[in-house]
């Protein structure tokens, strides 16, 4: 098994490589002259591997790894490169001629290898590269690597949502919807090769099934249970105690909709909860600690147990209208940072019809945080029962239209509209910013904001509800106030309304005086509108190539302009890996999926 372990994650090296731009180079910076090395910890399945793999490429490093069936083998990590027979002292001196160690599951090395890892550190003429798991036993010698200040310790937290979306595509042979998405992401919960692992299981199944009128695909119903998903869950499926597993499953098929602590036996949930197998809020509420658990439990526990214990859509009703007014509640009061809406999301998994007056609230929610993906996703899906709905219509055109998708925009709409928020970012899609700012009427706060949003605070100022982010975001426009732009945005950023803050801390990056606190801005708004999913709105203008590099800058216009690399790398005088290189880690930074997408991101640039 742990043989099948190594080459899994050598089979993994092809997924692309995106969103460790910032460790990778720490720990390039860490292996290089008159530096030690560094540790590398987290998550099973976060990444690590691929990380350190993709740091150490082309150059001459030794690697050794641990496993927990040779834990009791004296150097059994070192096995390959010392002699059969030695001392801790010889060990030292021979791996001291090594100029670079890659010391893979340090968390399961025997103790003489964690020694002697120890002992080159101390001696410090081998640069060290270490990766150990966290929350599980590691070897005292190996944490003293850090706790002892031998070495620097890089921990990793899960890759951002915004950066596996590449991973998933790859993984399923092609573009998944939103709503797809972020199911697998609950799912795996930051564990990369689960990731990798259900993905590929849904191409390969054919669980994939394509959008009308998209490249894109979706998943609906059950979830596949691979042997990786088998193995991440054998501590839950295989639970002996029967008051324990009758827990388990009663709240596996609760879902969406958990229980208290009432309904169940205590010492049961006493046991479990001790395990990590549930939590248990301060109103009694218990979910299954894992979102995986639930799934996997319902797949495996037959067909007429499933079918005595399963909800359905008719029970969940209620729950889902208490939803849709919840959710109108927090986009009225304009604070969407948190979504807890699980029965909406279930219907969706389950593969049932959810109504278009729901769907319309929850695309309009997802959207004000600046998930404009999403939010077409949630319109698209009450537009199945309901075509001609005319708030899903007007989501799906608003998600489209600040993603400068005009056409798209315009397609969601029966008719091109006249008035109204459709009206004004079509216009301002189409970059007719005098005729968007005109269309903007009534006096609902946020369609009043969107003056703001698109440079005209002068229209709104009055009539904002006073002392609210949206009135300070407009006072400070008016006068250009840098800083207060960048405090209006903070406030917006702490309301979840992302897509706002990103354009805030846009239009203060082109107020302030101090070039210092204008690339500090910039930075903010870029890594903001990241996470907008595809945001192009007229505060954003100019940001996306400013987040390259000079040279990635370079070549990624000429590559718009349809150049090959190796014409680039004539005009350029470089190589044509090179070229390559920088197009990759362009092409991540900007969200971009291949070639034929950059002109659309260089012809956004401001002059």
């Amino acid at each position: 098994m742990t043989t099948y372990e190594r080459d899994a994650k050598t089979l993994e090296l092809p997924w692309p490589f995106t969103g460790r731009e910032n460790e990778l180079e720490l720990i390039r910076r860490s292996l290089g002259a008159s530096r030690h090395g560094i540790v590398v910890t987290g998550r099973a399945g976060c990444g690590k591997t691929r990380l350190v793999t993709e740091a150490v490429r082309g150059t001459d490093c030794a690697k050794a790894a641990g496993t927990p069936e040779a834990r009791h083998i004296p150097f059994a990590a070192f096995a390959h490169l010392l002699p059969e027979t030695v001392t801790l002292h010889k060990a030292v001196q021979l791996l001291s001629a090594v100029r670079t160690l890659l010391v893979d599951d340090a968390h399961l090395l025997d103790d003489a290898s964690a020694a002697l890892v120890h002992q080159l550190a101390v001696q410090g003429r081998t640069r060290l590269l270490v990766v150990a798991t966290d929350d599980v036993p590691v070897p005292g010698a190996v944490s003293r690597l850090w706790t002892g200040e031998l070495l620097p310790r890089l921990t990793l937290e899960p890759l951002p949502r915004e950066e596996t979306d590449r991973l998933v595509a790859a993984g399923a042979g092609g573009r998944l919807e939103p709503l797809t998405v972020n199911r697998l992401h609950r799912l795996c919960d930051g564990d990369l090769r689960l990731l990798r692992d259900l993905s590929g299981a849904l191409r390969e199944q054919g669980l994939l099934t394509g959008i009308p009128g998209s490249d894109e695909r979706a998943w609906r119903g059950p979830v596949p249970l691979t042997t990786t998903v088998r193995e991440r869950t054998a501590h839950v499926i295989h639970r002996v105690d029967p008051d324990e597993r009758e827990t388990l499953e009663l709240l596996a098929f609760a879902d969406p909709l958990p229980p208290t602590a009432d309904d169940f036996d205590l010492r049961a949930l006493e046991r479990l909860e001790t395990d990590g197998l549930i939590d248990i809020d301060d109103h009694g509420t218990v979910r299954l600690a894992h979102p995986l658990h639930g799934p996997v439990l319902r797949a495996t526990a037959g067909r007429l147990r499933a079918r005595r214990l399963a909800r359905t859509p008719d029970q969940c009703g209620p729950a889902l209208k208490d939803e849709g007014v919840e959710l109108a509640r927090q986009i009225d009061e304009a604070d969407v940072r948190t979504l807890w809406a699980p029965v909406g999301e279930w219907l969706i998994e389950e593969g049932e019809p959810v109504p278009a007056e729901y769907a319309a609230v929850r695309a309009r929610a997802v959207r004000l945080r600046g998930e404009l993906r999403q939010a077409a996703a949630w319109a698209r899906e009450g537009l199945r029962e309901s075509p001609d709905d005319p708030s899903c219509l007007l989501e799906l055109a608003l998600a489209a239209a600040q993603s400068g998708e005009i056409t798209s925009a315009h397609e969601a709409l029966t008719a091109p509209p006249t008035s109204g928020e459709a009206a004004t970012w079509l216009a301002a899609a189409r970059g007719d910013i005098d005729s968007a700012v005109r269309s903007i009427t009534g006096d609902d706060a946020l369609a009043l904001y969107d003056a703001v949003r698109l440079g005209a605070p002068e229209k709104a100022t009055s009539r904002l509800p006073m002392d609210s982010a949206f009135a300070a975001h407009a006072d400070a426009l008016t006068r250009g106030d840098g800083p207060a732009l960048d405090h209006a945005a903070e406030r917006l950023q702490k309301r979840g309304l992302l897509l706002f803050a990103a354009e805030a801390h846009a239009q203060a990056a082109r107020s302030h005086r101090d070039p210092r606190a204008a690339r500090t801005s910039r930075t903010r708004a870029v890594a903001l509108a990241r996470r907008c999913q595809g945001a192009r709105t007229p505060a954003l203008s100019g940001l996306v190539l400013g987040e390259l590099t000079a040279r990635q800058r370079q070549i990624v216009t000429l590559a718009a302009a349809g150049l090959t690399n190796r014409q680039i790398a004539d005009h350029l005088t470089l190589s044509i890996r090179t070229v390559g290189n920088h197009l990759y880690s362009a092409y991540a930074r900007l969200g971009a999926s291949d070639r034929e997408s950059l002109p659309s991101l260089v012809d956004a640039q401001p002059a």
